[in-house]
């Protein structure tokens, strides 16, 4: 395909996939419980990071950690004492477990006390054309109290490779404009143009196939690659792509 027929391609698959039906399936559907926008972010937040495995199982366990919360995220973190956290009940995701999530709610407090919340952090370090360096300072933000060592692989890093998938997917949800009700765009001191696409295993494929990705890991620099791609598509709101790539992979098996 030419550039021209690539973009009337993929923009025709972003109208098909980026429509409010699209939340019923995915765990976007999680923060949409919530009004506030510290409720939004922080279940967004929580729901991205164990965003890995069958998407049924990832919402069944996100909707326990908002149980957990008293469906009250916000309030749950700033108002919480350590014998909350005792009586939490066991609480397991793959890898991420009860000490995990935890110590998310302790350091989530920490972030809206001493930080100024979420979006303060990642917008006191964007740069020009990238939130990835936002994401690196971000962790070290994260761990920057008492944690567990096993905690730290539960926020990933682009600045040591990593594609940095499920906190590139809470800052689309957080960040994008999206006159489809999908995601939220509350954060308003960070532009769209800037957002990086949520690359795993089938938007990683689907863009190898339609030759916007030559790189055969899906790693920090495949995500430099596709977003110089992406970009040249549409340079305001390149991430909204991933519904058409992720979407021609899960649903179309491209």
């Amino acid at each position: 395909m030419t550039q021209s027929e690539l973009k009337e391609f993929l923009d025709s698959k972003v109208s098909q996939y980026n429509t409010f039906d699209f939340i019923e399936s995915d765990p976007v559907q999680i923060p949409h419980l919530y009004q506030q926008k510290e409720d939004i972010e922080i279940a967004a937040f929580l729901a991205a990071t164990i965003a890995w495995g069958k998407r049924p199982m990832i919402i069944k366990n996100s909707l326990r950690m908002m149980d957990a919360l008293g469906n009250a995220p916000f309030d749950f973190v700033m108002e919480h004492k350590q014998k909350h956290l005792d009586k939490l009940a066991p609480f397991v995701h793959r890898t991420f477990n009860l000490e995990d999530f935890r110590f998310f709610i302790k350091s989530l407090r920490n972030i809206y006390t001493q930080h100024d919340g979420l979006e303060k952090v990642f917008q006191s370090f964007q740069t020009k054309d990238s939130l990835q360096s936002s994401i690196h300072e971000f962790k070290k933000i994260f761990f920057e109290i008492q944690h567990p060592q096993r905690t730290t692989k539960h926020i990933s890093d682009p600045i040591k490779g990593s594609a940095a998938k499920r906190i590139n997917m809470f800052l689309r949800w957080m960040v994008r404009q999206d006159n489809q009700g999908v995601d939220f765009g509350i954060w308003k001191s960070i532009s769209p143009s800037l957002l990086s696409c949520p690359l795993d295993v089938h938007s990683g494929n689907v863009a190898r196939k339609l030759n916007v990705l030559q790189r055969k890991q899906n790693d920090g620099k495949a995500v430099q690659e596709l977003d110089k791609a992406l970009r040249k598509l549409d340079p305001m709101d390149p991430v909204k792509y991933d519904f058409a790539l992720f979407g021609l992979g899960v649903f179309e098996g491209f």
